[in-house]
């Protein structure tokens, strides 16, 4: 009678998991917490002037003095590396604080900020799902037209 009770437990066991792999096929999510820091929240306080003109929405980028004290100065910043192009290594990207795999939209509060990455030239980094650690000098880019980001890290390089 034992024997058949522990047969019974194992085998509600192995359907309980079974089940449990069918409702996440891709097995268990990471937690991604995001890189947040001083620097990070600095750049979130990043704003829009919005105007129309010709039935088109205008957006400038409008820089808080908090943003300004920031611009040509040397910082560090955690996260996650956004490709913009197709290839493993890259000399050009975006950085978030949350991972490609996530959602931009997703979560709560606003959607997360991005800057754009220069590495030092003749360095590049290899795409990873890992978080990494980027040290530049921020260049506050008014027009887009040069480069994706109104905030930008130049001559970066990657921090072990």
């Amino acid at each position: 009678m034992l024997k058949q009770l522990i047969v019974i437990a194992f085998i509600a066991l192995g359907v309980q998991l079974a089940n449990a792999q069918q409702d996440n096929p891709f097995g268990e999510v990471p937690d991604h917490t995001p890189m947040m820091n001083d620097t990070w929240e600095t750049i979130n306080k990043l704003m829009y002037k919005v105007t129309y003109k010709d039935n088109q929405t205008i957006y400038t980028p409008h820089f808080p003095d908090e943003l300004k004290a920031i611009d040509k100065q040397t910082v560090t910043l955690p996260g996650y590396l956004v490709p913009m192009q197709g290839g493993r290594d890259h000399e050009t990207f975006m950085l978030s604080v949350l991972p490609i795999m996530q959602c931009m939209f997703c979560g709560q509060g606003d959607i997360p900020p991005m800057v754009e990455i220069f590495m030092k030239k003749g360095t590049k980094v290899r795409f990873t799902e890992e978080p990494i650690k980027i040290r530049g000098r921020v260049r506050l880019n008014p027009d887009t037209q040069e480069g994706n980001s109104e905030i930008q890290i130049l001559d970066a390089e990657l921090i072990q």
